[in-house]
């Protein structure tokens, strides 16, 4: 197991007004311990040649690696004409993690929007279709295109059109690609959809290539069940709250003793910092003694009891 981090937190100043540039997260980044950062496709505020290697080079010098690229296609628009366009560039964005990662790196893959006018069975068919043609591409690079049960990208009007299981699945189950295709997994998505992440992570496991983590909690006075929409999702609901990782509602014990059983050995990526960097900080720390308690450390206490024990001061 490997950590990365993702500057959630930071992803308004970086992506939407630009005051704040990669090479700044970059430096940010050096408090954390963390082997990787894992990159957003609005991060990259040129994709001119020398702009791209200049990226490149400054997280190398810095001592980390770029495993994972976070890209948010939209697959399942109404319009043919924009569904092309979408597919061209989620192929721009394959080559230029490629190009920042290398060969081995993800690049994130998401269905679309779930547009009212668009039947599941229609979405499904354009979804698979678009991730099918740009399977030989990944080939190509050497990159692993990794499709997320996401909830919702920043600039969308709709929420994800695979959020509810039974879709996600339709889309996976219909690509048998297990090279240059998988899941990436991300607890507390499963937990905005409705359904626990423990549970969901078991319908998937044999297909994870990468993860994100985080946590949420429900704020005082709020239950999940209060939370739950009409179609039994959560959602960003403003009573669910980000927190640091292992002290929310993530069974993160049982999660990693599933990867761990099921043999996987790869980056798992902080989604964090929503609440400053020492949240992030943290959630690095919990993490690391994850890393020591189920993927070849000694560590005998459960890591959600260590971590209990540490914010309590007792540890």
């Amino acid at each position: 197991m490997r950590i990365a981090a993702f500057p959630k937190g930071d992803l308004h100043a970086m992506v939407v007004t630009r005051t704040k540039s990669v090479f700044e997260w970059i430096d940010d980044a050096a408090v954390l311990g963390v082997d990787g950062l894992e990159m957003h496709t609005g991060f990259l505020w040129s994709t001119e040649p020398g702009e791209i290697e200049r990226v490149r080079d400054a997280i190398a010098a810095a001592g980390f690696e770029m495993p994972m690229m976070c890209a948010s296609p939209d697959f399942t628009h109404p319009s043919a004409d924009t569904r092309s366009r979408e597919i061209d560039d989620q192929a721009e964005w394959m080559r230029l993690t490629a190009k920042i990662g290398g060969r081995g790196a993800t690049c994130r893959v998401v269905s679309g929007q779930r547009y009212p006018e668009v039947a599941v069975d229609q979405g499904v068919e354009w979804v698979v279709a678009a991730i099918t043609s740009l399977l030989p591409l990944a080939a190509e690079l050497g990159i692993v295109l990794a499709i997320e049960n996401h909830y919702k990208a920043s600039t969308w009007e709709y929420p994800e059109f695979a959020q509810k299981p039974s879709v996600f699945h339709a889309i996976l189950d219909a690509i048998a690609d297990r090279v240059n295709f998988g899941v990436q997994f991300d607890p507390s998505n499963a937990i905005t959809a409705g359904v626990d992440s423990a549970d969901f992570l078991a319908t998937v496991i044999d297909r994870v290539v990468t993860m994100q983590a985080s946590d949420r909690y429900v704020e005082k006075g709020a239950t999940l069940d209060s939370l739950r929409q009409a179609d039994g999702s959560i959602g960003y609901a403003p009573a669910l709250k980000h927190g640091v990782i292992g002290r929310g509602l993530n069974d993160y014990d049982r999660i990693f003793s599933m990867l761990v059983a099921a043999g996987y050995d790869g980056w798992i990526s902080i989604e964090d910092g929503v609440n400053g960097i020492n949240e992030m900080i943290a959630s690095a720390e919990f993490l690391r003694h994850a890393r020591d308690r189920w993927f070849g450390g000694s560590t005998a206490v459960s890591v959600r009891a260590h971590d209990r024990a540490r914010a309590e001061g007792t540890s």
